[in-house]
């Protein structure tokens, strides 16, 4: 029979957040997944690490995966760029949120010329925007895989094909045998319900199912970061609750119907290779149906037509992710001794995710903090 101090089940960002924990402070770690390799909603994102789009508790994991994403990006050799974020205001509502979220330090208010500048946009309506100074952008495609290599290179045993059918204090059923562990992670994202039933409906956890394209267009300037729209302001909890944004999402909603039916969040990325990555609708369910309707792709591609500088896209790509979701942000409970549950349970996974795995392990196992650690780390290089 198999064993290592850390078990963790599923190498979503949140798994691979725990087992890079572990290992860095010399556990043995064995990371178990139905699949062959990452690919779900760790693999189907824009890439973008919103850190100073987040508060509360949200911030606070956000803030300890900013570290750890650079920290592997060095390490295991992917593409990060410290880019921040752009914020493309459209509306004098808009700039309002956007003024008021920059009170509070991390946000720098940009005029309509230096937003061109940075981001190939038509004039239009624009009328300014903001840069979000510490977020990141990774290729959600090639960082998980990265990531998992440069893990087994630290040492930690990866179980692919391997499916989990039970858990408990000490030990974790697989379809390949038992493996007992010192402590066990369940990382499975929107299918802690097929795992952990109780637990999920408890925290009332169901999917949301999003769709998203990748597409190429001939812009006359790179998109030099991520860029969010209005319809972003009113969903990130730095700028949602503000008392400015209700103006801004009545306007939207009743503006836009169809935009707001589809529970639209209009943002862009650009990969390494140049082509966009679009969306995204959202559309939550216990389980939400595969069929994706063409007319959130059309509302995508309109959008994206009225905003930047370009009047043809070609689509590359559409698929569909899927995430938890629930009333609260985060599912963080120890369902049994030494078996803790952790999902991101909004679409912020990528940037709380790593975050999430070391502060919820470290102070479950009273571990030191991730900075104090790599700042032994990097003592002894």
């Amino acid at each position: 029979m198999s064993r290592a101090d850390i078990v963790v089940v599923g190498s979503g960002i949140v798994g691979l957040g725990a087992a890079y924990a572990a290992a860095r402070r010399g556990l043995s770690v064995i990371v178990v997944d139905r699949t062959e390799r990452p690919v779900g909603a760790t693999i189907r994102n824009f890439g973008h690490l919103c850190i100073g789009a987040q508060t509360g508790e949200a911030r606070r994991y956000a803030d300890v995966a900013r570290e750890l994403w650079r920290r592997l990006a060095q390490d295991a050799g992917f593409w990060l760029r410290e880019s921040g974020t752009l914020v493309a205001a459209r509306h004098d509502d808009e700039l309002a949120v956007l003024a008021r979220a920059a009170q509070d330090g991390g946000i720098r208010m940009l005029d309509a010329g230096e937003l061109r500048r940075r981001a190939p946009l038509r004039r239009g309506d624009l009328v300014g925007g903001a840069h979000i100074e510490s977020d990141l952008q990774a290729n959600p495609r090639e960082a998980a895989d990265a990531i998992v290599r440069h893990l087994g290179e630290l040492g930690v045993d990866f179980r692919f094909r391997t499916a989990v059918t039970t858990v408990e204090t000490g030990r974790v059923h697989t379809t390949r045998g038992a493996i007992d562990a010192g402590q066990v992670v369940v990382a499975v994202n929107h299918d802690v319900d097929q795992l952990l039933p109780v637990v999920a409906e408890a925290a009332g956890i169901q999917r949301c199912a999003l769709d998203m394209m990748r597409v190429a267009a001939d812009l006359p300037a790179a998109l030099t970061a991520p860029l969010l729209t209005g319809w972003s302001l009113v969903r990130y909890g730095r700028f949602a609750g503000l008392p400015e944004t209700a103006a801004l999402r009545e306007r939207l909603h009743a503006e836009r119907p169809d935009l707001a039916a589809l529970d639209l969040n209009q943002m862009y990325t650009q990969l390494p290779d140049g082509s966009l990555l679009v969306g995204d609708s959202h559309v939550k369910d216990v389980q939400p149906g595969p069929f994706q309707p063409e007319a959130a792709f059309d509302a995508f591609l309109d959008e994206a037509r009225a905003l930047f500088a370009v009047d043809r896209f070609r689509v590359l790509e559409r698929w569909q992710g899927v995430y938890a979701s629930g009333p609260a942000e985060f599912l963080r409970e120890e369902v049994d001794d030494g078996v803790l549950a952790l999902a991101a349970t909004t679409g912020i996974g990528m940037t709380c995710g790593l975050g999430l795995a070391e502060t919820a392990l470290s102070e479950t196992l009273g571990w030191a903090s991730s900075s104090a650690l790599i700042t032994a780390q990097e003592a002894l290089a």
